[in-house]
């Protein structure tokens, strides 16, 4: 089973390797983002055996994504997500920030007319 790409587990390892790098040149422990852990496989007679696998939270998929080989279909489609995702949420929050300072503006008139007012009455 190829991980986004890599046909051997060892070349998918070296592009966590560098997106744990990279969690930690950004001051973040990886360990929050990165979990190891432990799965059973069959091996055969009924038989498991314990091999090292990983959770990651969505932080460390788009660094592992932005670490990968962008060669490989798989990479690149997971790249240009995070891409696009990342572009929504920036124009939520532009939206946000847009209504936010509309309804402040609608605030700061009606205190402005408020004040007018109270001194027009003196």
């Amino acid at each position: 089973m190829a991980l986004l790409g890599y046909d051997r587990w060892e070349y998918f390892h070296k592009a966590i390797e560098r997106a744990v790098d990279s969690c930690k040149a950004s001051e973040i422990e990886p360990a929050d983002h990165f979990r190891n852990v432990t799965k059973m496989v069959p091996i055969g007679s009924g038989a498991e055996r314990a091999v090292k696998d990983y959770m990651f939270t969505r932080y460390a998929c788009y660094l592992i994504a932005q670490n990968g080989d962008p060669r490989k279909e798989e990479i690149a489609f997971a790249q240009s997500y995070f891409v696009v995702q990342t572009r929504k949420q920036e124009l939520i929050e532009e939206r946000a920030m847009d209504i936010i300072k509309h309804e402040k503006s609608k605030n700061d008139k009606k205190v402005f007319q408020y004040i007018k007012e109270q001194a027009e009455k003196k």
